[in-house]
This record gives structure tokens, sequence and C-alpha cells, in this order.
């Protein structure tokens, strides 16, 4: 066989795949290239489907692929331009332009054409799919031809790229012509003239030598006016593509006995960190999922991303968070009203009707998010949104002192009472880091004041929400709440343990399910009827690694991981079922990193110099590496190994020792960073 043959065949024949325990519920396998693939000649469960969400800063696309018994691939790309607004269309109800985002659908019509010997080569068959932060199509071979397509979003211009790679498995030469794709289809919306384009940059005639390949793109991207799509250039959007991936695998390393729980962090950092999108606000992390784009929220942006972004040491992730975190300054009310939870849009459209607990998610969010910088100058602008945060938290306590809300982020599609546990917990939240802050900005007063109140929220939580519920020892959500909820786990979270087995037996055994936290437990209930919200099952995670229970969480972190990662829905954390059908909200998989930072290794900023670490290991493993994680603002390498019968705690940078010394499982170590 020919030299460049025998290199395809190899590379195809995935050699490289890691050691991994398959289950029957295991779809894909771990590669040792940073991907996943999805082997059809292994895969007994077809016909297949699924979807993934890509994204850059002017472009997302959700790809959806299904295969049927015979492997037929039909493949469907919905393509989002998130900037540029389109107008209502008369049939549509007003709520449409909350998602009034010019997008098109494509499908197999629209695609190049290559013919071979007075045929048209229409290769349909897959033999594996391939995904690591692109996704890729192995084509099984057709007259000695074989396609392989390699789709990815420009990181920087309007357009998706699906790059198209020819390779002549034959001996003989083959002389082949390529019918190029253009269409294109106006609108005018807010901006002016939209046009989605459609087109292939092939020449007309190529020929392939014994084993040679040939490459050329078909882009889907839009035209704003005069703009030409001559500047489509998938050279450059492969190299930023390539580029922001050698960003996340470099920096905020996962190292774990377990490869799975390794490569759904490093796939999580991918969604969390290219959901970021050029706004009139600059750049802002947005969740994306087909519905939310250049908006941020305060659970999603302010809570959820906002604190991750500064362990990543990324540039582009820490300026959109500061954008959301100063965006809601400049909108604290002047009447003593509640804050905007969201502005979406490009930010032209605050969403004032509801208060959600926002102000309790954003004097949370912000505090920690500023801790993590470590930048004591970020803190000084950005002290009023929290000062002003915490104060109207305070007025809103009731007789009992719980912190009432007209709802939290579920937005009514449940049950929350006047007071939730989760507005009144995130509150405590908030008063527990702001404290440091103000002791930082030289504001004793307000420390020792928040310190107090930190304290009665911690009486509230217990006295007022604490309950038995289903025969455990946990917490009620609000007054005349009747079934076990997700957010239950919030205190653990925040380090309070009182109800800690109580509250774990609940989440872990009653609440839990192969998709991770029912939202509610009702054993009345028809199961068909049960809902699940990854965000719950991340914090309940985290909360649980949090306080100390390591052999019951990681078996259920390892669990999930497993079915997000190599399951039948990959490969990222998700937004909810049935709503939205388990789209790829990338503030999710945020909170999937976060499990691993502020649970496993329990790391918590106390100033923004100092922190304290809580860590702790499985039995069963020898040791845990976070390297190139950037904390309080400093580049630094953890290691947590085993030295006989002790754990040992490192941390240095390129130039310091920072830490190293024996540790006790469960008991924190206070760290001064710089």
């Amino acid at each position: 066989m020919h030299r460049y043959i025998a290199i395809i065949m190899i590379f195809m024949s995935y050699n490289s795949w890691t050691q991994h325990d398959d289950s029957a519920e295991n779809y894909w396998h771990i590669t040792d290239r940073s991907s996943i693939v999805l082997d059809l000649s292994q895969l007994q469960s077809l016909p297949h489907h699924d979807n993934i969400e890509m994204s850059g800063k002017h472009i997302s696309a959700i790809i959806y692929y299904e295969l049927d018994e015979d492997r037929n691939l039909t493949l469907t790309k919905d393509v989002i331009f998130p900037q540029l607004r389109t107008y209502n269309k008369t049939n549509e109800p007003d709520w449409k332009k909350y998602r009034a985002y010019f997008r098109r659908t494509a499908d197999a019509s629209l695609k190049p054409n290559i013919h071979y010997d007075e045929k048209t080569i229409n290769p349909t068959v897959i033999d594996s799919i391939e995904i690591a932060g692109m996704l890729t199509f192995y084509y099984s071979p057709v007259e000695g031809i074989q396609l392989t397509k390699i789709i990815y979003p420009s990181m920087d211009d309007r357009v998706l790229v699906e790059e198209w790679k020819l390779a002549n498995l034959d001996e003989d030469a083959k002389a082949i012509t390529i019918s190029n794709v253009h269409s294109s289809v106006s609108e005018f919306g807010y901006k002016g003239k939209y046009s989605f384009v459609v087109k292939s940059d092939a020449q007309a005639q190529i020929k392939l030598e014994a084993g040679e390949q040939y490459s050329f793109a078909t882009y889907y991207g839009a035209l704003l006016n005069e703009e030409s799509s001559d500047d489509f250039d998938h050279h450059q959007a492969k190299q930023s593509r390539m580029s922001f991936l050698d960003h996340c695998r470099d920096n905020l390393i996962l190292q774990t006995p377990d490869e799975v729980l390794n490569t759904l962090f490093y796939f999580s950092k991918i969604r969390a960190a290219e959901s970021i999108f050029h706004s009139s606000m600059g750049l802002v992390h947005s969740p994306g999922g087909g519905n939310y784009y250049v908006g941020i929220w305060a659970n999603d942006q302010v809570e959820y991303s906002g604190p991750f972004f500064p362990y990543l040491n990324y540039d582009t992730g820490d300026r959109a968070a500061y954008n959301t975190y100063q965006k809601f300054l400049e909108n604290i009310p002047d009447d003593g009203g509640h804050i905007p939870y969201a502005f979406e849009v490009d930010g032209v459209f605050p969403m004032e009707h509801l208060d959600r607990g926002d102000a309790a998610m954003i004097a949370y969010g912000t505090s920690l998010y500023l801790l993590n910088t470590g930048d004591i100058d970020k803190a000084r602008q950005l002290w009023p949104l929290i000062e002003w945060s915490l104060d109207y938290c305070h007025q809103k306590k009731n007789k009992a002192g719980a912190i009432e809300s007209a709802s939290d982020e579920m937005e009514g599609r449940i049950e929350t009472g006047d007071a939730n546990l989760s507005t009144s917990t995130l509150y405590y939240g908030g008063l527990k880091y702001s404290r440091h802050i103000a002791a930082a900005l030289d504001k004793p007063d307000q420390a020792k004041l928040y310190q107090k109140h930190m304290e009665e929220m911690d009486a509230v939580i217990e006295d007022y929400f604490g309950a038995t519920m289903e025969g455990e020892e946990t917490y009620k959500y609000f007054e005349g709440n009747q079934y076990l909820r997700h957010w239950i786990c919030l205190p653990l979270t925040m380090g309070i343990e009182r109800r800690k087995e109580g509250t774990l037996r609940a989440l872990f055994d009653k609440l839990w399910t192969k998709d991770g936290i029912l939202v509610e437990y009702n054993p009345a209930a028809d199961p068909e009827d049960a809902i699940f919200w990854d965000r719950a099952t991340l914090y309940a995670l985290r909360g649980a690694l949090k306080v100390g229970e390591d052999a019951l969480a990681m078996a259920k972190l390892k669990a999930y991981s497993n079915k997000r990662l190599l399951g039948d829905h990959v490969p990222y954390a998700i937004e909810a079922y049935p709503e939205n059908n388990m789209k790829h909200l990338s503030a999710e998989s945020a909170l999937y990193c976060r499990v691993y930072m502020e649970g496993l290794l329990g790391i918590e900023p106390l100033s923004f110099s100092t922190v304290t670490m809580t860590p702790s290991m499985p039995d069963s493993w020898d040791q845990v590496e976070l390297r190139q994680i950037k904390l309080l603002g400093k580049v630094v390498d953890i290691s947590l190994y085993k030295e006989g019968d002790t754990l040992r705690l490192n941390l240095h940078s390129a130039t310091d020792v920072i830490y190293d010394e024996e540790v006790v499982p469960g008991i924190p170590v206070e760290i001064n960073i710089h």
C-alpha cells in the first residue's frame, strides 16, 4: 500500500484511544489528541442524533447531526449572527424581539458537488465523528475518494467554516471536477441590509495523485450592507480557532487519574470561554443555546461564569466578565426599586419586570469575582454595585429575616413563595466575601456590619428554612414548600454544614437521577414530567466536595461526567430538560470547572493576596494537579499528592515556591499568594 494511504488508514483506525471502562451507555471514546470519537462501526444504538454548539465573537452555530440505521448522515446547521438584530414579522408575537437574531438554517441542499469519472460523488455514510473544539465527520470512501468535513466557527468574523478534505485512497491518480455553491439571501434589519451567504472556494478541476489530499472551504456567513464574501478566509479562521483551543489546553490544566474528568474539564473551558461576543457593552459572555446572545444575566454571567474567568488567564474572558459587572453598576436604580435581571439583545432591552433575587446574585458573584482577580483597583470601581446590592437585600428582609424576592432564577417556572432559600443563601455568600473587600478597602465599619449580617443570615437559614423533608433533616425552599428542591444544595456551597448529612441524602438519594439533580422531588408525580437543570447538579457536586464528602461526591461526579462527555448528548454540561431540549448553555460549563477549584481543592479567597484551601482527595487517587491556574492574579501550579500516609500540598509559580507543607484533609490552610 502507498505510504500516504497507510498513514490515512492508521489515523482512521484510532489506535490512539486511551483505555476507558466502556459501559452500555458510552457512545464515545477519549483519544490522546484531546478529543472524543464516535466509532460508528462499534455503535450499537442506531439511529442516533445529537447536536453541539460552537461560537465566536460574531457567530454561533448549533450543528444537528443524525445517523440512520445504515450510518447515513443528515447534517443541518442553525447559524446565528447575534449582533444583526432583525425586524419582527407581522405574524410574530412581540416577545420575539428578544430573540431577534439574524439566523438561517442550512441543510444538505447548500453544498458543492464533486464529480469523478462521469459520476457525482455523494458520500453519505459515516465511519466516525470526532469532537475537539471542532466537529469532524469522517466519511466512508466512495470510488476511492474519502471525504472529511471539519466544522468550526471563526473566532473573529461573521462566518462558520465547513472545511472539506478530499483524499485519494487508490493507487492511481484521479481527475476531479468540483462545482462550487454560491447562494445569497437578504433581508433588512436595524443595521441595514443583511445577507446570508453560502459559498465554496474549490478549484474547478484538480488532479489527486495516489495518497494525495486537497482541501477547500464552504462558508456560511453574513454580510452587512456592502461587505464582501471575498474576505472569508478559512486559513485565518482555522488559525484563530486553533490558537483559542491551544490557550484552553495550556491554561488551567486539570490532571487527575480519571481521564473522563480531565477531558470534560478541558471541554468545559472551551464552551465557557468561546461564548463571548462583541456588543455595545463591549465584549460580553452570553449563555447561547439558540436563545441567549449578546446579552448578560445576573445568574449566568454575574453569578456563574464571572467568578470563573479570573482562574483561566484569558484576557477576553476577563474583559467580558468585567464589562458585565460594569453594566449592572451603570444601571443601579435610583428609585429604590429592583435592578434589571438582564440586558438582552446587545444591551438594548433591560429586563425589569421581575425581581428574581438578583441583588443577592450580584452581591455574591461580584464580590467573589473581585477577590478572585486579586485586583483591588477593580474592587474600588465596582464597590458601589456590591454596596447597593447588599443594602437592597437587607431592606427586603421579612419578619423572620429571610430575604424576599418574587422568584429565583427559575423565573416563575415553579413556585418559590415570598422568600426562598436561594435568595437568602446567595445574600449570605455576598456578605461572606464582601466583608473581606470592605476590610481591604479600609472600610472597617462596613466589614464589621457585613460580618454581623452574615451571622444573622446564618441563623435565618437554619431557623427559617431548616426543616424535615421526606424524613431528612434538610431545608424547605420557602414557607409552605411541600417537596424537596434542587437548591437545598446552596448552603453547602457556602460552607454551612449543620444539615449536611440530611441534605446530602436528599440530594444524592432522592433527587438524583441518571441525568443529575431533579428540580423537585414529588413521589406522586409522573416520571415523564421530571425536570432537571445542570446548574443545580453542579452546585450540589461542588457543595458536597466543599464539605468533605469526597467518596459520595466523586461517585456522582464521575457518573455525571461520563454521561455528559461520552453518552448520547455530548460533550458539555447542558441547561435543562425538557425546556430548551438540553442545549449547551455556556455558563454551566464554567460551573463544571468551579466544582474542582472551589469544591475539590476548596479554594476560597480571604483577601486580594490570601486564600484558604481545604484540599481533599479520593482514597483511590495519588495526585491531583491544577497547572497554570491564575490565582489572585498570579499564575501558579497546584499539586496535591500522597506522601506515605499523609497529603502534601505544593503551590509554586515560575520563580517561587509559595507553599509546600503536609495538610490534613478537610482542614483549611491559609496561603499568601503574593
